[in-house]
């Protein structure tokens, strides 16, 4: 049986560890390689004791492994910048980075269809948290208020979580929300951002891994959903698809429910 070979962009960190022992779990995928944003030496051990080619420059381990997949949890400007070195030797990639924008999105669709080869953009591994998403919309359009609340570990770099932000698109682009306006607001911000009446507020704190909740209310009632992620192997067995999934695909195709078409 035939193996994709994987490469992960960002391995040494937390999602890229946690992504590096479920590929060891697995007969159909290998690991190849892997880079960081930091010199750290040249092998990477496998929780098996294999070595792998560790390496800063994705470019020289792209042609020295010849992965079929890139898998990148890294930040959203590293991940544009693997996404424009990858594409010239179409690898199919699955992106996990937060913080990408419309725009980035747009050109790595762009990029997908020019140089013909596959991408998977989730900005959430989670079978809980696809489910969370399908939920809201099917109850969105029956309620006037929206809140999105997420909380996240406070070394977190962005906020919003990219998640919520792709909830708040979703949603926001089927209705706008009402967003009352306070007379006298006593602390600049407190209502959190706001995208078509949306209102999103983010946490950040140790203890928490992830934790998305889309509050909804209307007259006399209100409607609460929430998905607390426990730990980061909760996010693999949506990697491990995406993995398998993209390499039969060419373009784009962003969320993991429109992989599970679900």
């Amino acid at each position: 049986m035939a193996t994709i070979k994987v490469l992960i962009n960002g391995a040494t960190g937390k999602m890229g560890q946690e992504t590096v022992r479920a590929i060891s779990d697995e007969e159909d995928i290998t690991l190849v390689g892997a880079t960081c944003s930091a010199d750290r030496g040249n092998i990477l051990k496998m929780p098996s004791g294999e070595e792998i080619p560790l390496s800063t420059n994705l470019k020289d381990l792209i042609e020295h492994t010849s992965p079929d997949v890139i898998v990148d949890f890294t930040n959203a400007t590293t991940c544009m910048e693997a996404v424009k070195t990858a594409s010239a030797y179409s690898v199919d990639m699955v992106l996990g980075a937060s913080g990408l924008t419309n725009e980035d999105i747009s050109s790595i669709r762009t990029l997908t269809n020019q140089k013909s080869f596959g991408a998977i953009i989730a900005p959430n591994f989670a079978l809980g948290a696809v489910i969370l998403k399908k939920l809201a919309e099917q109850a969105a359009p029956y309620f006037e208020y929206l809140d999105i609340v997420e909380s996240h570990h406070e070394a977190k770099i962005d906020a919003p979580s990219g998640f919520a932000m792709n909830l708040a698109n979703d949603l926001g682009s089927k209705k706008d929300f009402t967003r009352n306006i306070t007379e006298k607001e006593n602390l600049s911000n407190t209502r959190g951002g706001e995208y078509h009446g949306i209102s999103v507020h983010s946490i950040r704190m140790p203890g928490r891994v992830a934790q998305h909740e889309v509050i909804m209310g209307t007259s006399g009632q209100t409607l609460s959903i929430r998905h607390d992620t426990l730990g980061r192997d909760c996010y693999m067995p949506g990697v491990i698809l995406c993995i398998r999934k993209v390499v039969m695909q060419t373009g784009l195709v962003v969320g993991l429910e429109n992989v599970l078409e679900i």
